[in-house]
């Protein structure tokens, strides 16, 4: 199965030469095209477009990168709860239909008490996550909804109650929009192994990332689901090794200034505790994932970073490949000149291997087929 590469736009150039985050501020609309078509050119299948309280709106950010690209997907992160589910999904699928099917949708349930407070939000973590439960359940049957051939339908939870719903609205692509949700919590996993067609996780070591997975697949085949994987991480990249951590190590000089958000602002999300706990065990896992930035920031999104030549981190991701990740979410601290140095060395060597590997599969007579340069055989995962 080809790898899907993900990056994340924002609509602001960043203040810091370290940036942790890309969705806040005002709007820069020629930043934003300018930072979408780097993405495209550069070979990324698709764009994370963020959520925060204070932001710009996902959807609205989408539509306008969409108009100056051609055929970059936008990946919009999404929290159910202030916009009611069947009209989301006349939303999403609005958009898909305009943009010519280029929309999907990450679930984020809400990691912090006080961020979603501050849009009205009083619920409790596992109310949040059975109002997503509910959500989604009414967020797929309106977008799969045959407006031309079934009856309108009805919904009674506990938070949501529909009647006579009948969208005249869907999406354009042949499976519909795709759902992507992550969460670590036993509440959150149960949840997304059953409403999710990609489960995303932050990048761990690969151990751990390999346990994950195995119960995914098995918590999602009570559901007769096969979702797909993905990984994310922030690479830092560099002709030769010795410079990748030297820029590691003065990104995380600068991050240590900027971490002045008070203690009770860090995240309350169990994905975000783990990234802490591997921080305590250690600086480096496997060969060259690096935790330091997590623990700086309190595991705020997405902070562990693969450090090395390109060729080094190709090397790694292949690995978490063979674990069965087939979606790679990847931005750097430098958000646009690093979109645009992964797209000249690591995307295509990661591409390519991945292609040589299922051409070899498919043609297995025609004996092995040459790999791609400068990526080495995997090796087996660590224990």
């Amino acid at each position: 199965m080809p790898v899907e590469f993900l990056g994340m736009i924002g609509v602001k150039p960043s203040e810091s030469n370290a940036a942790m985050h890309i969705i806040g501020g005002g709007i820069d609309h020629d930043y934003l095209c300018r930072f979408t078509r780097a993405h495209e050119d550069s070979d990324f299948d698709g764009v994370l477009v963020g959520y925060t309280s204070a932001s710009a709106d996902g959807l609205h950010v989408a539509q306008a990168a969409a108009a100056c690209s051609e055929r970059i997907k936008f990946l919009i992160a999404h929290r159910p709860g202030f916009v009611a589910p069947t009209l989301a999904a006349r939303k999403f699928a609005t958009l898909d239909y305009f943009t010519g099917g280029r929309v999907s949708v990450h679930i984020i349930t809400g990691g912090h008490d006080a961020e979603q407070r501050r849009d009205g939000d009083w619920k409790t973590h596992d109310e949040r996550y059975r109002r997503t439960d509910e959500y989604l359940t009414i967020l797929r049957r309106t977008l799969e909804h045959d407006a031309n051939g079934r009856e309108p339908f009805d919904f009674d939870g506990e938070f949501y109650q529909v009647v006579g719903q009948n969208p005249e609205i869907a999406p354009t692509q042949p499976g519909g929009i795709p759902l992507y949700f992550g969460g670590a919590s036993d509440i959150a996993f149960e949840i997304g192994v059953k409403h999710a067609d990609v489960y995303m996780m932050w990048g761990e070591p690969r151990a751990s990332i390999a346990s994950t997975i195995e119960r995914v697949r098995e918590g999602a085949a009570r559901h007769g689901r096969e979702p797909r994987l993905s990984v994310s991480f922030r690479p830092i990249i560099a002709p030769t090794e010795e410079q990748a951590w030297e820029k590691a190590h003065n990104y995380l000089a600068a991050v240590q200034k900027l971490a002045k958000q008070p203690l009770d602002f860090r995240p309350q999300s169990r994905g975000s505790q783990r990234l802490l706990e591997f921080a305590a065990k250690g600086e480096i896992h496997d060969e060259r994932l690096w935790m330091p930035i997590a623990e700086a920031t309190g595991a705020a999104g997405n902070s562990t970073a693969l450090v090395g030549t390109p060729e080094q981190v190709a090397e790694v991701l292949l690995k978490y490949v063979d674990l069965g990740v087939t979606t790679i979410l990847i931005r750097g601290f430098e958000p646009l000149p690093d979109a645009i140095d992964y797209g000249q060395e690591l995307i295509p060597m990661v591409k390519q291997e991945v292609a040589r590997r299922d051409a070899a599969s498919r043609s297995p007579s025609q004996g092995e087929l040459p790999k791609a340069e400068g990526v080495s055989e995997p090796a087996a995962v660590a224990d």
